[in-house]
């Protein structure tokens, strides 16, 4: 390769040796250039690429030099000191801010021995819920329903979704998704189904590919954002619906023999083309695959699972990064949640790192432990073939997005984009469209604005209540009450996170049923439960007017969907069991599986999706 390039050629001088090396030349490959730069790299650069942890910024777009809310160590720490390159960003500022500190991240990360660029990943930050293990509130960005939401209309409006969180992902510097999350919402109880698409195999398969052709698009490129799907092979069959994040539920079950179901929308995320894949915590209980029995470790720990069946049957070459924690505690904000090692409790963390390349992962979610890999190199348990496989593929990933040739952002370019009037707009129609309305026997909706009309409400703001009409004090003052809810379960803090995990039972307490239908006595009642998980419902349609699902609405969408200035078209992404008896009588890992349900799938809210 020439010492002097053409005049013309665009390139970065990564190592600072005045020359045009070949993992620098954007005329080649990302594969020759990979093959290139890979020979380069010391141990512990090789090591750093093998460990994707949480990463926060600082005020006004600064680098954060002390450990934050659930970082760490100071950034500089783990980009000079552990020479590490894939973080997911939780605080973020403006979109200017964060611009600003994308721009100050890869400056530092410049200043390494070969330049090599920082890949910022994100979980969901387009909606609502805010959980710091899953998910993140809007904020700057445009604001969607939640994935449920999204499922609960049309692919068109999925692919118009990930086209504008793509750009605004881009805008401020994120070039990874840690989502989609495609594991089927089977387990009525389980806690995480809210960033599902639902409940159905092909429904999910169909908007995961609209999905992913929206962020990634038809080839992975400096525009592009990768994604990273999850939960491999699919993590909605917890047992009891308990969630794997905490030891009480690592279980994974297949009472009714449905584990292909799960699987299928992974074979259609391979088939889109996802840049990545992320297995659950859970453990398989009783899971046989062709004869054999698939050992009672958690996914990410398990070669059967990893290297048999994704890599070696379904073909997958990208990268496995495993879910957060596996190796060590997490302990933060005066709590300790014990690392996911689910099967394999008693193993050091040095043996459980072990096992997990050994599964045939490729990253560790969370952890920061580099100097634990180092050791196992150095004492000859790992090869350093071994590394370099993993290293492969994550640096091929970095060339093809473009962050070798340039991972800076503009900020003026990120403040007219992210959560610009247009993208809002698109967010807030969604929103409101995306409202199921469960029933309307008397044809209450929409209720049209009238003046006169005098509104009650709970959980709805006076101010969006207000474009119903006039807004009193008592049920027994208004023509009509509109009541907001939230889908009930039994608060639980002992863990870290538990508390933002809403799991537990799907039935409303007596003394809340009671109080609505004293209402119900005085006026008509319009109800909304924010449907994260599919609650029992039974309860309210005998005393309500009007019953509906949401998904991620805020209430001034909700109010707009009722008043129909944007009609209501959602289609429930799940069934609605009729009682708690049927729930836990249900098969877990079944489709659609209670009995004699409320509300079946997918016959409320319009044709079969």
């Amino acid at each position: 390769m020439p010492a002097h390039p053409p005049a013309d050629l665009v390139w970065r001088d990564l190592n600072g040796n005045g020359r045009l090396d070949p993992y620098e030349d954007p005329r080649l490959t990302a594969a020759e250039r990979t093959a290139d730069l890979l020979g380069r790299l010391s141990l512990d650069e090789k090591v750093g690429l093998l460990f994707h942890t949480v990463i926060e910024a600082g005020p006004g777009g600064t680098l954060l030099e002390t450990p934050g809310a659930l970082s760490k160590s100071p950034t500089s720490t783990v980009v000079l000191g552990k020479r590490m390159n894939h973080f997911n960003v939780h605080a973020l500022g403006s979109p200017r801010e964060a611009a600003r500190w994308a721009n100050a991240l890869q400056r530092l990360a410049a200043e390494t021995p070969h330049g090599i660029p920082v890949t910022i990943s994100t979980d969901p930050r387009h909606a609502f819920v805010e959980n710091a293990g899953t998910s993140f509130t809007a904020g700057s960005f445009s604001q969607w329903p939640e994935p449920l939401g999204l499922a609960a209309l049309d692919d068109e409006t999925i692919a118009e979704f990930a086209e504008i969180a793509r750009r605004e992902y881009v805008a401020v510097g994120i070039r990874a998704a840690l989502h989609p999350q495609v594991d089927l919402a089977t387990e009525p109880r389980w806690g995480r189904q809210l960033h599902t698409f639902g409940a159905d195999p092909g429904r999910t398969s169909r908007a995961l590919a609209a999905y992913i052709g929206g962020f990634q698009q038809d080839d992975l490129g400096p525009g592009s954002v990768a994604c990273v799907t999850k939960h491999f092979p699919g993590g909605g069959p917890q047992q009891d619906g308990e969630d794997a994040h905490f030891p009480y539920g690592r279980e994974q079950v297949y009472p009714g023999g449905a584990f292909d179901a799960h699987l299928e929308p992974f074979r259609v995320a391979i088939a889109s083309g996802t840049a990545g894949m992320m297995p659950y915590y859970g453990m398989p209980v009783g899971l046989e695959r062709h004869g054999r029995p698939i050992e009672a470790v958690g996914f990410g720990y398990n070669r059967q699972i990893v290297t048999e069946l994704l890599r070696e049957e379904l073909g997958f070459d990208g990268i496995v990064v495993t879910d957060w924690e596996l190796v060590n505690d997490n302990v933060a904000q005066g709590q300790v949640l014990p690392a996911k090692a689910w099967g394999v409790e008693h193993l050091s963390p040095a043996d459980r790192l072990l096992t997990i390349l050994d599964a045939g992962c490729d990253q560790l979610g969370g952890e920061e432990c580099v100097e634990l890999l180092i050791d196992l190199v150095q004492t000859g348990r790992v090869s350093e073939a071994r590394i370099d496989e993993s290293a492969r593929r994550l640096l091929d990933l970095k060339f093809r997005l473009g962050l070798f040739d340039d991972p800076f952002v503009d900020e003026d370019a990120a403040e007219a984009i992210v959560g610009s009037d247009a993208h809002r707009a698109a967010g807030f129609r969604a929103q409101a469209e995306s409202i199921v309305v469960l029933t309307d026997d008397a044809g209450t909706l929409p209720l049209a604005p009238e003046p006169a009309r005098r509104v009650y409400v709970e959980g709805l703001s006076a101010a969006a209540a207000a474009r119903l009409g006039v807004v009193v004090d008592t049920p027994e003052q208004a023509d009509v009450a509109v009541i907001r809810l939230a889908a009930p379960y039994d608060p639980r803090d002992d863990l870290l996170f538990e508390s933002l995990f809403h799991q537990g039972s799907l039935e409303f307490r007596p003394g809340l049923i009671a109080r609505l239908a004293r209402i119900a006595e005085h006026v008509p009642v319009v109800v909304d439960v924010m449907l994260e998980r599919p609650a029992i419902l039974t309860p309210l349609v005998p005393l309500a007017a009007v019953v509906t699902g949401s998904f991620g609405s805020s209430d001034e969408a909700y109010v707009a969907a009722i008043s129909g200035a944007v009609p209501p078209r959602g289609r429930l992404p799940f069934e609605i069991p009729r009682s708690m008896d049927a729930v836990r009588a249900s098969r877990e890992d079944v489709p659609h599986d209670t009995v004699d349900p409320l509300f079946p799938y997918p016959t409320i809210g319009g044709a079969t999706p």
